[in-house]
């Protein structure tokens, strides 16, 4: 096939493969989290928190992310890493220590409310035994 001898038609088929729209509509969505701290629970990373500074549908880089090794929410009425997002981490959570990392696979993010993010910030880091 000649790219030049492409028909009108042709050409309409293969933008809508690519189309314009979508990729500036994904990118709205994304920026929204970009400066946001979070919580980012992937398939190889285990849960992860941290300030989001960029991200796509391929992966998400977190500054100052700490591994959530084990964590249970100061709110003992609520569970998991939500429970943990919303209310902050008890006193006897383990994290690792705050690097940079891409996440580069399939990864959610939820949303840290301020007193969740002072909390993950100054927990004592794990130490090895």
């Amino acid at each position: 096939m000649d790219i030049n001898e492409l028909t009108l038609g042709q050409i309409k088929d293969l933008r809508n493969i690519f189309p314009s729209d979508r990729s500036n509509s994904e990118s709205k969505l994304y920026a929204r989290y970009v400066g946001l701290y979070v919580i980012c629970r992937s398939r190889n990373e285990g849960v992860n928190a941290g300030e989001v500074i960029a991200l796509d549908e391929t992966g998400v880089i977190l500054k100052d992310a700490r591994r959530l090794y084990y964590h249970k929410p100061i709110n003992k009425n609520v569970s998991w890493y939500e429970g943990v997002a919303k209310f902050g981490l008890s006193s006897d959570s383990r994290v690792g220590e705050p690097v940079e990392k891409l996440i580069a696979e399939d990864y959610s993010l939820t949303v840290c409310t301020d007193v969740a993010r002072d909390s993950i910030i100054e927990i004592k880091s794990n130490e090895q035994s």
